[in-house]
C-alpha cells in the first residue's frame, strides 16, 4: 500500500544505488477486481502500464488544494543523500529541474522545458554531450539556470571531495570534465570513460548555492529548499503537523500548474481508510481494506431482513450465548447509529475511485549462495525449477484483472522498451528435472514417495469467489457449519492449519531466531485433528479473500467473526453493568468476554490469511518461543487431487543430513500475502523433498539483521525497475569482491551469487554508445543472472491508488514521472471517473 521500494520502506532515488523494498506492505496485497471496465475496456485498461485519468489541461480547473498521503515526512530535501525515499524524489520532482524524464514506457525522454538540446556532439577521441538550456529557464529567485550550475553538481557528486555526504557517484565518476560551451547557457560535458547512460545525469538539477558548498549541501539541504526551478517550490516543512506544503512556482515560464498549492501529508497506511472515509485526503496509495472499503460504498446498500435473535449457530456457547441474548436487547439502537454512521461514510467513499497498475517494480525470490546447500549452483537451479511461478503471479493478480505473467526478466519490467523473457536460460517448472539436478548434487531420496493409508489428499481449491465488489467472500456470507463447535473454553476449533501438519512447511515463532518449529504428529508433538476427514486442504495456503477456498473454511472464519461480535457486545453490556467496579463480577466477565472476542476475532483472521491460529487448546503453546534447529523429517506430505490420498515425498538427504531451508519472512499485519506467497513456494518444494523452514522475523529486523547481513537460506524481496539497468542493476548481480579486512562486499547483490562474466556485460554495456548493441549485452547478462539462479523474478507488483474521482492526471503512474502541472480537478460538468 505504501509508495515506497526502500529497505525502510522508500523508493531509492539514487542513481547507482537501488535499495531493496522489502515486501511487507499492503501494497503487495492482491486485491480483487475493481469495478468501473467491462468487455473491450476491461481488456485495453489492464494492459495499460499506467492509471490515472488522463485528461487535457483545458479540462481542468484553475486552483485548488491536492491532499497526497506519503509514508512518513522526508529526512532529507537533498536527492543526493542516502536517506532519500520517496517523498524525497516526489518533492524534487515537482520543484527541481529534471533534463530527463521517463515515460510510461520506461523511456528517458528530453524535458523541453528546461532543454532545448541535448546529444551527444562527439564519440572519438572522447564522448561529449552538449546540453543547450532553454533560455527561459531560471531559479525562482531570478537567477538564470546555467552552465555553472552543472559544474558545481559535478564536483560535488564526482566522488573526489570527501567534504560531501554523497549516496553515490556512479556516471558523475565518468566524467572528465564539464564547461561552458558558446555562452553559459550552453554545456559541454566530456567523459574521460564513455557512458551510455548520461540520460541519467544532472536529474535532479540543484543550484549552484546547494552543490557549491559542502555545508549547503550536507545540512542545509535537508530541511529546506529556499530556491527551485519548477511548476511548484517547497512552502513549509511542518515537521509537527508531518506535512509539507508545495505552492505555485510565480517564476514558472512553463506551463502554469493547474493546483494552487499540494500538501504532501504523512499518514501510516493503517489509518488511510479512514482519512477516506472522512474525505480528509485526496490522493493515497491504498491496501486491500481500504480500496474494498471504496470499492462497496458503491454497491447499494443490501435488501432484506434482520438476523432473527438466536438464529443460526455461529454464537459462542454457554457464557456467550448467555451474552448473545443479553447484547440483542440493547442492539437496535447501536445497530442504527452504525448504520447512520455508515452511510455517511459511504457518501463520501462514492467519491473516490481506485487506480490500478503494474508498479515497475518485481518480486523476487532470492537464494543465498554464501554457503550452505545453495551454494552449488545445482541445487539453487532445483529449487527454482520446482517452482511454478506462473501459479504465483495468477493468485496475486488476477484476482486485479492484471496482467498475470510472470516477469521474464532482472533487468527490465514487462512493457518496457526491449523487454525479452531470458527465463528459458534457467527452465520452466520441471519437478523431475530439479529432482535430477538435486541427485547430481548428492541430495537424494529412497525412491519411496508413497501415500499414506488412510490419509485424503486435500482438496484442490476451486475457481476464486467474488462478491458483489469482485472482492472475495463478504463475512457472514456463507451458511452456517454445524460442524463447528466451541471446546470446553469456547475456543477450541478442532480443525488444523497449516504448518501445523507434515506437509513440508514449518512454520516458525516470531522470534526473530527461530529456525522452525516442532510439527504436531511427529517427534512426539501432540496430533490435534488427525481425523478421517484428512489434511486441511491446499486452498488455504492464500488469503480467503482472493483464494477460491473451501466452503468450511469460508464457514469457520463468518462464524468466528459472528461469534467475536457477539463478545464484543456481551464485553461491552458488562462494562456499563460493573459501573467501574473492577472488583465486580461484571467487570470480571467483561475481561473474559473481551478476551476472548480478540481470540476469535484473531482466529478468523489467522484462517482468511491461510495461517494457524493460536487460540487456546489449539495444539502448541502459542507463547513460545522454540529455539534451535527445525527436526528433520522422512518424508514431506505433498497435496494432491480432490478425493485421493496425501502424497507422502521421500525427503532428500546427503550424507544423513535431510535438506532443509531457512525461509525468512517478516512477520508484520501487511505481510500476509508474502507469507502465503512464502508457503505455496514451500509446497512446491516439498514436491521435490525438499523441507522449508519458514522463520517470521519482525519488519524492523527483516531487511537489516536478515537480507543485508546474509541471514537465510530463501527470501522474497523486491526491486524497483530502471531506465537505465546498466548503471543501476550492476550493484544488484555485481560478483561479491573480497575486503581488505577479509569480509565480503556485496554491494546490493544480497544473494552473494555472481559471476566474472555477469559483471564485464554490464561494464561493457554501460560503456556501449550503440544503443542496439547495450541492448544485447544486457540481454545476455539477464540470461545469465537467470542460469545463476541466485534470484527468481516471480510477478510484477500492482499498485493501488484511491484518488478523488474529480481528479485527473494523478493515480497509479508506472514508470512515467508525473507532470505535476498537469495535475487538477476537472470542471463542473464534465464526466468525472
Amino acid at each position: 500500500m505504501t509508495d515506497h521500494d526502500h529497505p525502510s520502506g522508500r523508493r531509492a532515488v539514487c542513481r547507482g544505488r537501488r535499495s531493496a523494498a522489502l515486501i511487507v506492505a499492503g501494497v503487495l496485497l492482491p486485491l480483487p477486481a475493481l469495478t468501473g471496465c467491462s468487455g473491450d475496456d476491461r481488456e485495453a485498461s489492464v494492459a495499460a502500464s499506467q492509471d490515472i485519468a488522463p485528461a487535457p489541461r483545458s479540462e481542468l480547473k484553475s486552483g485548488g488544494t491536492l491532499r497526497w498521503a506519503i509514508d512518513a515526512m522526508p529526512a532529507t530535501l537533498n536527492a543526493f543523500q542516502a536517506d532519500a525515499d520517496a517523498t524525497t524524489a516526489r518533492i524534487a520532482g515537482a520543484v527541481l529541474p529534471s533534463m530527463f524524464t521517463v515515460d510510461a514506457a520506461g523511456t528517458p525522454q528530453r524535458n523541453a522545458d528546461y532543454l532545448d538540446a541535448a546529444e551527444i556532439s562527439a564519440r572519438d577521441p572522447k564522448q561529449v554531450v552538449t546540453y543547450k538550456i532553454n533560455p527561459k529557464a531560471r531559479w525562482s529567485d531570478g537567477t538564470p539556470i546555467t552552465a555553472a550550475d552543472f559544474i558545481a553538481q559535478w564536483n560535488a557528486l564526482r566522488g573526489k571531495d570527501n567534504a560531501y555526504w554523497t549516496a553515490r557517484n556512479a556516471g558523475y565518476d565518468r566524467i572528465g570534465k564539464v564547461e561552458q560551451g558558446a555562452g553559459p547557457r550552453e554545456v559541454k560535458v566530456t567523459f574521460a570513460r564513455p557512458y551510455a547512460d548520461w540520460r541519467s545525469l544532472f536529474t535532479p538539477l540543484y543550484p549552484k548555492s546547494v552543490m557549491g558548498d559542502a555545508n549547503a549541501f550536507n545540512d542545509a539541504a535537508r530541511e529546506q529548499l529556499k530556491i527551485g526551478a519548477g511548476p511548484f517550490l517547497v512552502g513549509k516543512r511542518d515537521a509537527e503537523e508531518g506535512r509539507v506544503v508545495l505552492v505555485r512556482n510565480p517564476k514558472w515560464w512553463g506551463e502554469p500548474a493547474k493546483l494552487r498549492t499540494i500538501v504532501l501529508q504523512s499518514l501510516p497506511g493503517d489509518k488511510r481508510a479512514a482519512a477516506l472515509a472522512d474525505g480528509s485526503i485526496d490522493v493515497a496509495a491504498v491496501d486491500q481494506i481500504a480500496a474494498k472499503r471504496v470499492a462497496s460504498a458503491l454497491r447499494p446498500a443490501a435488501s432484506g431482513s434482520p438476523r432473527k435473535p438466536g438464529s443460526g449457530n455461529a454464537g459462542p456457547q454457554d457464557d456467550g450465548a448467555r451474552a448473545q441474548r443479553r447484547s440483542e436487547a440493547r442492539s437496535d439502537a447501536k445497530t442504527a447509529k452504525t448504520a447512520k454512521t455508515a452511510a455517511t461514510e459511504n457518501a463520501v467513499l462514492r467519491g473516490y475511485t481506485i487506480r490500478k497498475a503494474l508498479e515497475p517494480a518485481y518480486t523476487q525470490l532470492a537464494l543465498n549462495g554464501s554457503s550452505g546447500p545453495l551454494a552449488d549452483d545445482r541445487v539453487r537451479r532445483a529449487v527454482a525449477r520446482a517452482i511454478d511461478r506462473q501459479a504465483l503471479a495468477d493468485v496475486v493478480l488476477k484476482p486485479l484483472d492484471l496482467p498475470s505473467k510472470p516477469l521474464g526478466s532482472h533487468l527490465l519490467m514487462a512493457g518496457q522498451h526491449g523487454y525479452e523473457d531470458h527465463s528459458d536460460a534457467l527452465g520452466g517448472q520441471d519437478t523431475g528435472a530439479a529432482k535430477a539436478l538435486l541427485a547430481d548434487a548428492g541430495w537424494k531420496g529412497d525412491g519411496t514417495d508413497r501415500q499414506q493409508a488412510g490419509e485424503k489428499r486435500g482438496a484442490s481449491a476451486p475457481r476464486a469467489g467474488r462478491d458483489a465488489d469482485g472482492y472475495g467472500y463478504d463475512d457472514g456470507d456463507e451458511p452456517s457449519d454445524d460442524r463447528y463447535g466451541d471446546g470446553p473454553d469456547g475456543d477450541r476449533d478442532g480443525y488444523d492449519f497449516p504448518g501445523e501438519q507434515g506437509d513440508g512447511v514449518y512454520d516458525g515463532d516470531a522470534d526473530g531466531r527461530n529456525p522452525g518449529r516442532p510439527i504436531p504428529g511427529h517427534a512426539g508433538a501432540p496430533v490435534r485433528g488427525d481425523h478421517e476427514a484428512g489434511a486441511r486442504p491446499a486452498a488455504a495456503e492464500a488469503p480467503l479473500s482472493f483464494i477460491g477456498a473451501v466452503g468450511s473454511e469460508v464457514q469457520q472464519a463468518a462464524l468466528l467473526r459472528q461469534s467475536a461480535s457477539f463478545y464484543k457486545e456481551a464485553a461491552a453490556s458488562e462494562k456499563e453493568d460493573a459501573d467501574g467496579d473492577t472488583g465486580s463480577s461484571a467487570y470480571a466477565r467483561y475481561k473474559r468476554y473481551k478476551k476472548r472476542a480478540a481470540q476469535t476475532l484473531t482466529a478468523a483472521e489467522l484462517i482468511e490469511n491461510g495461517q494457524p491460529p493460536q487460540l487456546p487448546g489449539s495444539g502448541g503453546n502459542p507463547g513460545a518461543r522454540h529455539i534451535g534447529a527445525a527436526r528433520s523429517y522422512d518424508a514431506v506430505r505433498v497435496a494432491g487431487p480432490a478425493g485421493g490420498k496425501a502424497a507422502r515425498v521421500a525427503t532428500v538427504k546427503k550424507d544423513g543430513k535431510p535438506l532443509t531451508l531457512r525461509f525468512v519472512l517478516p512477520d508484520g499485519t501487511g505481510s500476509e500475502q508474502l507469507r502465503a506467497v512464502g508457503r505455496r513456494i514451500a509446497t512446491m518444494l516439498g514436491k521435490i523433498g525438499v523441507q522449508a523452514s519458514l522463520q517470521r522475523v519482525s519488519d524492523a529486523s527483516y531487511f537489516q539483521d536478515h537480507i543485508a547481513s546474509g541471514d537465510y537460506d530463501l527470501a522474497l524481496y523486491s526491486w524497483p525497475g530502471t531506465a537505465y539497468p546498466a548503471t543501476d542493476a550492476r550493484p544488484i548481480y555485481a560478483k561479491p569482491q573480497p575486503a581488505p579486512d577479509g569480509s565480503l562486499t556485496v554491494e546490493q547483490n544480497y544473494t552473494r551469487v555472481g559471476t566474472d562474466r555477469i559483471d564485464q556485460l554490464f561494464d561493457q554495456a554501460a560503456s556501449e554508445l550503440d544503443e542496439g548493441a547495450a541492448h544485447t549485452l544486457m540481454e545476455q547478462a539477464d540470461a545469465r543472472i537467470w542460469a545463476a539462479a541466485g534470484s527468481i523474478p516471480l510477478y510484477q507488483r500492482p499498485a493501488l491508488v484511491a484518488t478523488k474521482k474529480s481528479l485527473a492526471n494523478v493515480g497509479a503512474f508506472g514508470f512515467a514521472t508525473p507532470r505535476f502541472q498537469d495535475i487538477g480537478y476537472k470542471k463542473p460538468g464534465l464526466p468525472q471517473s
